[in-house]
């Protein structure tokens, strides 16, 4: 990693204080877990596995205690007034909008960015495009090629809009960025990055570079995207839940991280500047999935900045950010396979110079964003182990009890750590959706039942859907440890629903697994078989979940502010792409390909 002329800024007392409590309540729920645990366990006598849960519960629940602290710091009423939006300053920043694809559709893709050029241009600011190509296929680069034809065309932007494909796709889309900037970077102030499924209002980019102009220190400015444009139950419940709670979870992590913010890769602003000469990506050591060129670059590029003295914040208030998300849980486990290697390759540079502490945590959260699903497997098994190896209890079951029970005593206190894991995950929800009730927020929801029931609904679903992706992050886990890389898997963005044929090809494996677990711990642990209940029966149904959740969901449950009333640049793109694609053969010319200026 390069070297770094400054000093990391350090987090200001107020922030400290928050961080503070924040892991205070994270380690006394861990602690208060355990000690019930211990407690149920000194029931039969403490053993060697008694320790070894007491171990993973404590770290399990220590991690979903922290996500629960980011909703209650995020509810807390402000303490210090809302400074307001500062206005561009003459002369206005050099903008550069950076859109790197990588075997997209181009008609859905380009349309985005001619919305985005209207929307721009209406709020009178001058922004050049440039749209990175790492696309290989020759067939595809060509449709590319025509399609870009169409949107100089549209938006008049010769001159300003730029597409380039490169030869050379090394280090993907952090390299297809560097490649950039090292070309072309001394000519822009500021760069807004994209994905190929990014939406952005005009007015939120005039937003985002006054706030950059108005403080030289800030080398990087997050926004919380809205997911839009979701048609499945699994889809609409992701875009509901991205639109009603995160933006109440994201101000947790604004205050407690400061100054040390993400990057989550796209729809934020970076300083070119800071970036060009903080963020160098190094190619780690060795082969991957531990090696190689760094997967989730984005929160290295994050931690560089903030070691090099430049600020990196999030701000979920900044309103019109939007992306897509997927609509089947296949498609979510593809992508989050990428995530986990990449977060799992974090390990390597944790004791890398200079780094904020604080940037340290977060590569350390990442990490255990994956690990955890391994420690609560390793839990469940290890229960059973304890079990069968546990004396022989001084009670019988009566002949017509369906399963034998816990005594009296320890049966209350693995209740209650069941409910305090259980209120951990529910909480918080349940507390963003009383804090809106009633409120103008709710109405944008459709109202406060309405979007109560969407709350419910979107909970069932997750915990239907959790041990199905325990299931899969548990084997992306294994992957990666046993050196399997995954590699960069193109976006699957607009796939229809699944079969159920294809929901069997997918979850069989699930299913088997939950069938042979629940049957091996009725045969030799009955004890924990309704334990198991909640974990076993979604596993057992794994294909019927992924095929029915992928359907599209016809009602209006999930309903989000954006289907109300769509912001301009989402109707705008609608009507673009509507009219491409009505006529698809428009504007087929081949153009030669139009270099981003030196």
């Amino acid at each position: 990693m390069s070297s770094s002329p400054r000093k990391a800024l350090a987090a200001d007392p107020r922030t400290r204080l928050l961080r503070f409590l924040a892991l205070s309540f994270a380690l006394l729920a861990a602690l208060t877990a355990s000690t019930l645990l211990a407690d149920a366990a000194i029931q039969d006598g403490v053993d060697v596995w008694d320790v070894v849960r007491g171990l993973l519960i404590f770290v399990t629940t220590a991690w979903l205690a922290w996500g629960a602290t980011l909703s209650f710091v995020g509810l807390a009423p402000r303490v210090l007034k809302r400074r307001p939006t500062p206005e561009l300053q003459s002369p206005a920043p050099r903008l550069v909008v950076l859109v790197p694809i990588c075997n997209e559709d181009p008609v859905t893709t380009f349309a985005r960015i001619a919305a985005m050029d209207h929307s721009i241009r209406a709020e009178g600011l001058a922004a050049d495009i440039a749209i990175l190509s790492d696309t290989r296929n020759e067939e595809a680069a060509l449709l590319e090629r025509q399609t870009y034809l169409r949107l100089i065309a549209e938006t008049q932007g010769e001159g300003r809009i730029f597409y380039r494909r490169r030869s050379d796709n090394r280090g993907r889309k952090a390299g297809n960025i560097e490649d950039f900037i090292r070309r072309s970077g001394g000519a822009y102030d500021f760069a807004l990055i994209l994905d190929a499924d990014s939406l952005m209002e005009g007015r939120a980019v005039r937003e985002m570079a006054a706030r950059m102009q108005a403080d030289p220190q800030l080398g990087l400015l997050q926004t919380l995207p809205k997911i839009i444009g979701a048609r499945s139950f699994f889809g609409r419940a992701m875009q509901f839940a991205a639109s009603f709670h995160s933006p109440i979870f994201t101000r947790g992590l604004e205050r407690l991280q400061g100054n040390t913010g993400p990057f989550w890769g796209h729809n934020a602003m970076v300083r070119l500047k800071a970036f060009a000469e903080s963020c160098a990506l190094p190619e780690l050591a060795g082969p991957p999935p531990f090696g190689g060129h760094i997967l989730s670059h984005d929160y290295v590029e994050a931690a560089l900045l903030a070691r090099a003295g430049w600020r990196v914040q999030v701000d979920h208030s900044i309103g019109g950010s939007f992306e897509e998300g997927p609509e089947n849980i296949l498609s979510y486990a593809k992508r989050d396979r990428r995530w986990c290697q990449g977060n799992l390759q974090h390990s390597r540079l944790l004791l890398a110079p200079g780094l904020a502490a604080w940037s340290r945590f977060v590569f350390l959260q990442g990490i255990f964003a994956y690990l955890v699903s391994v420690l609560w497997a390793a839990f469940l098994i290890t229960s059973v182990v304890a079990t069968i190896l546990a004396p022989v209890p001084n009670y019988f079951p009566e002949p017509h009890m369906l399963f034998p029970v816990f005594p009296d005593d320890r049966t209350k206190e693995i209740t209650a750590l069941i409910v305090g894991i259980m209120g951990l995950l529910i909480l918080p929800k349940f507390a963003i959706l009383y804090e809106a009730s009633g409120t103008r927020r709710t109405a944008r929801f459709g109202g406060s039942v309405r979007a109560g029931f969407s709350v419910i609904a979107e909970i069932l679903l997750s915990s239907l859907i959790a041990p199905l992706m325990l299931m899969y992050q548990t084997k992306a886990v294994m992957q990666v440890l046993s050196g399997r890389d995954g590699g960069w898997p193109a976006n699957q963005r607009g796939e229809g629903a699944l079969t159920l044929a294809e929901g069997f090809r997918a979850g069989l494996w699930i299913m088997l697994t939950g069938g042979a677990a629940l049957a091996l711990v009725a045969r030799v642990a009955p004890d924990l078989t309704l334990w198991l209940l909640p974990v076993c029966l979604p596993m057992l149904a794994a294909p019927f979940l992924i095929a029915w959740t992928s359907r599209p969901l016809t009602h209006r449950l999930f309903l989000v502010p954006e289907e109300r009333r769509p912001a301009p640049v989402i109707r705008c793109y609608r009507e673009i792409v509507g009219r491409w694609q009505a006529d698809p053969h428009a504007e087929t010319v081949t153009p030669e390909v139009t270099h981003v200026p030196a």
